[in-house]
């Protein structure tokens, strides 16, 4: 195939220069008017990881030197969401450029015949699957010759043969990837190392990760290119647990005079430092290979931090609610000669852009069908007008969590360490103001973030027109995106 490549672009080049010494012209293009070579992909999810996760967004116990080095050679995103405060409806929605409200896939998938708890009010039901009807971004960029592949974790169909096993009827393969390989990698979703075998590794060695073995391999075949590698991570997911005791031991004193459980602290520590190693490898791969000045590398994370492992202030809340600390996650981007080295952007994106933004790179057009997401190009180019008024939504019409609810924390609090009550709730971004809906009890809560990032202020009963202007344009979007809502039980108890 690349030899094929090769030949076609060489003839192209051919008959290009034969055109030019017929027309007269110069034999060598300017600089402007050369075509632009379309640059390689890699896009890397995060599991779980929180926004004051990294060093270079605050983190004070967590060392992450490679993701810190990245952030200077390109753009960190201050403001960036994940579509949803949960994994499987974040993982459609990226793939999409879809709103999990539009996907109506807005929770976790489901085995068939588990329902939704049902308190005051019913839930939609569980979405098992997102549908082959659907297009990824990887059925979206066979428009051009990329060639895709992706590695990690799926998580978008039901459960196949064991816990996050691929189904082979609606895998990656079936969904547009060229290349698939299923593995846990070095996550402890493969098998709980013993003490025996965590000591084996010296200070400074990580254990072999498959899912970034995997994707070296990929680059390295198709360093031609151009290509769309998505490394989707088990890090930082639970079971969260140190996958070498010396790393357990570099955390252990300091976590100690931490907030939240020592041990879960430095264990999880360790596990935000494994994947910076692991998105360090293959950056160094990149650079190996001699793709780093022609590969976009965005990385981000499907949710905020898991409540009780995670340090998310100063943002309130954790995965599975709508609070800043559900759903603000790092985001980075670096593209050389595009984005400027050591630059911020603090516009509200979210995960669901990277849909639009990978086909506008690409060349492509505006695709066919209704996306929710827009490209994040002029953000790359320092145009931060281009997208500064328009409107971010979210939708979470559940409870959680769906066992233990009575024993679960009520309110929801800054770094609790422990996890709440989250009720059906539904939110809006616009500009500096957010806005949260509960079903419940029919209630909204509104916050400056430029002034009350922690949203500890709610400004509903002080700013009244605002508050309701926000709540017709969050209803407003939901209509439009034909949203399921949660319905008072006692109308559909039999």
């Amino acid at each position: 195939m690349h030899a094929r490549r090769s030949a076609i672009r060489c003839l192209w080049a051919c008959s290009l220069l034969a055109l030019l010494l017929i027309a007269g012209l110069p034999g060598t293009l300017a600089a402007e008017d050369r075509p632009q070579e379309r640059p390689n992909i890699l896009f890397i999810l995060a599991d779980d990881l929180g926004w004051s996760d990294l060093g270079c967004y605050g983190a004070t116990l967590c060392e992450t030197p490679r993701l810190d080095r990245l952030a200077e050679e390109g753009m960190k995103f201050t403001s960036a969401y994940s579509p949803a405060p949960i994994c499987s409806a974040s993982r459609a929605s990226i793939l999409t450029g879809r709103s999990p409200a539009r996907l109506q896939f807005e929770f976790v998938t489901k085995p068939q015949g588990v329902s939704p708890p049902v308190r005051s009010l019913q839930p939609p039901p569980y979405t098992r699957d997102l549908p082959l009807e659907e297009v990824t971004l990887a059925e979206s960029l066979r428009d051009t010759d990329y060639v895709s592949a992706f590695s990690g974790k799926w998580h978008v169909t039901e459960h196949y043969g064991r816990y996050l096993g691929w189904s082979p009827e609606k895998g990656p393969q079936q969904q547009g990837f060229d290349v698939a390989i299923e593995t846990f990698g070095s996550h402890t979703y493969a098998g709980k190392r013993s003490e025996e075998e965590r000591s084996r590794y010296a200070v400074g060695e990580f254990p072999v990760d498959d899912v970034t073995g995997n994707a070296i391999r990929f680059m390295k075949q198709h360093r031609d290119g151009p290509f769309l590698m998505y490394v989707s991570h088990y890090f930082v997911h639970t079971p969260v647990r140190a996958p070498t005791t010396w790393l357990h031991e570099k955390y252990r004193d300091e976590a100690a005079d931490r907030p939240g459980d020592p041990e879960r602290r430095a264990h999880y520590a360790a596990f935000v430092e494994t994947l910076d190693r692991y998105v360090g490898q293959l950056l160094d791969a990149l650079d190996q290979l001699g793709l780093r000045e022609n590969t976009l590398v965005v990385f981000t994370s499907d949710n905020g931090g898991h409540p009780e492992y995670a340090d998310n202030a100063p943002l309130r809340g954790s995965k599975w609610n709508l609070y800043e600390g559900g759903i603000r996650v790092p985001m980075i981007v670096r593209w050389p000669g595009h984005v400027a080295a050591g630059t911020t952007c603090d516009v509200p994106v979210t995960g669901t852009d990277l849909f639009a933004t990978f086909r506008d790179v690409a060349g492509l057009p505006t695709a066919d069908q209704a996306l929710d997401g827009e490209s994040l190009l002029p953000l790359f180019e320092g145009r931060e007008d281009a997208m500064a008024s328009r409107d971010v939504v979210w939708h979470f019409p559940y409870y959680h969590p769906e066992k233990g609810y009575e024993d679960a924390q009520v309110g929801i609090g800054i770094n609790d360490f422990a996890v709440s009550r989250t009720t059906p709730q539904s939110a809006i971004r616009a500009g500096r103001y957010k806005l949260i809906h509960f079903y419940d009890d029919d209630r909204d809560e509104l916050y400056d973030l430029a002034n009350d990032l922690g949203e500890q202020h709610d400004l509903s009963g002080e700013q009244p027109q605002r508050a309701r202007e926000l709540r017709q344009r969050l209803d407003a979007a939901l209509l439009e995106m034909q949203a399921r809502m949660p319905v008072p039980a006692d109308a559909v108890r039999p």
